[in-house]
């Protein structure tokens, strides 16, 4: 029977660390601020927006919901994101995806500044992750590691496999497992002998968005599973890309859905605003050090 890994416990951890780091620039006179974009009246949408900023309460950072109507234009867009781009007092911009029909949402994120991508989606970030510069990472990959991490488990000479190919998550996470020395294999909707892919795996990622994909013979005995999936199920309860008892049977730890990955999401969020903060704040020090001069 596998151990759960607890989102909860775990994003708690990390926003207490986000909250002491927040006092300590706050003592030198640093404020932390998020901007983040909602455009339109997406239900889900207006549900994560409020679970960020109810933590950025906890976490003592300032937080600035930016309401936009559905019929906005991309150019109209892109004028708000350069405003917050100039802003000094604003440290990390988001932009809550999904975006109306009419705006292109990698032009929209490509317009924030790389040094407040606190999301890690722009191709700035991006690259620098592929060639493994320090960058803004990903919030959900970057949760699932630190996930993996809490268990104990060596990742290093890991057989890993992430199930789901896409630029937000699947991507980004194979990258950060093969920085962590794990040896990788993406799979997707074409991959051949997915079954056997899987159950061959120590590690198991799954984000693939179909309720209960991963059945219990797709996973190795004692591997360790991380369920990205949200989804309703056919009762209309909230369930992973995993079917959780089976896969519960055989792992040695696992994630829930909820209270697993998507909390940690947000607790990554936090980290990389305060992060944000801090290297302006250097940045800043640095050019009137150099003007001074």
């Amino acid at each position: 029977m596998a151990k759960i890994i607890s989102g909860k416990t775990l994003a708690a951890q990390f926003k207490a660390q986000a909250a002491q780091q927040t006092a300590q620039l706050q003592e030198k006179g640093i404020g932390v601020r998020l901007a983040v974009i909602i455009v339109g009246e997406n239900p889900a949408s207006r549900t994560y927006v409020k679970g960020k900023t109810k933590d950025c309460a906890e976490c003592g950072i300032a937080s600035d919901v930016i309401e936009l109507p559905e019929s906005i234009s991309e150019n109209e867009l892109l004028e708000k994101i350069e405003q917050l781009n100039r802003d000094d007092s604003v440290n990390g911009i988001l932009v809550q995806l999904p975006l109306p029909r009419q705006i292109r949402e990698q032009s929209v994120i490509n317009a924030i500044a790389p040094e407040k991508d606190v999301d890690g989606f722009t191709d700035i970030n991006t690259g620098k992750l592929v060639s493994g510069e320090e960058c803004f990472l990903p919030c959900t990959p970057a949760g699932c590691i630190e996930m993996l991490k809490s268990t104990g488990v060596p990742i290093a000479g890991k057989d890993a496999v992430v199930i789901g190919r896409s630029n937000i998550v699947g991507k980004p996470a194979a990258l950060l497992l093969c920085a962590e020395d794990a040896t990788v294999t993406l799979c997707h909707s074409r991959t051949k002998d997915l079954k056997e892919k899987c159950a061959a795996a120590d590690i198991l990622i799954a984000a693939v968005g179909k309720a209960g994909f991963v059945t219990g013979d797709m996973v190795k005995e004692g591997a360790v599973v991380i369920d990205v999936g949200i989804n309703r199920g056919a009762d209309g309860k909230l369930c992973g890309d995993v079917v959780f008892d089976e896969a519960e049977a055989k792992a040695s730890y696992i994630t829930p859905v909820p209270g697993g990955v998507g909390l940690m999401t947000r607790a990554m969020l936090m980290m990389n605003t305060v992060r944000a903060a801090r290297m302006q704040a250097e940045g800043r020090a640095l050019r009137e050090k150099g003007e001074n001069h």
